[in-house]
């Protein structure tokens, strides 16, 4: 769970859940007469919640640690995406059980080896601790 370092952090962090809570129940009952105004409220508190992070950044100062390498970062998380694109779609690729198994798998493995392999050494790579 996100635990705020701040009071504005936090304050900003339950906005942005709200509004994000919001806007989905307003999508979820958008033909019923509510929905549309649950729906605008919601993308308003998010959109504001948005902005108080904006607000706070500058109060964060300097980052401990160095940025690390953008491309590991966007190789973890498109082995990530890959891996549930590779699950999801294989369900309508195969239509014997044997077939949909055998691709969930493959698509869990490439879904864990960008997150448990690719990303931590992305973000290990300038860690305090390695100074």
């Amino acid at each position: 769970m996100y635990m705020a370092a701040t009071t504005g952090q936090g304050r900003g962090f339950t906005t942005f859940l709200v509004g994000l809570t919001l806007a989905c129940v307003g999508i979820a009952y958008y033909s019923a007469g509510f929905g549309k105004l649950v729906l605008v409220v919601g993308v308003i508190i998010f959109a504001v919640s948005l902005f108080g992070f904006l607000k706070i950044k500058p109060l964060e100062g300097k980052p401990a640690m160095k940025a690390s390498p953008t491309s590991m970062k966007l190789v973890g998380a498109a082995l990530a995406a890959l891996g549930w694109g590779i699950t999801l779609f294989g369900m309508h690729v195969t239509d014997g059980t044997t077939g949909r198994i055998v691709l969930a798998l493959v698509g869990i493995g490439v879904s864990l080896s960008g997150m448990i392999f690719v990303l931590p050494a992305a973000f290990n790579k300038n860690a305090i601790w390695k100074a």
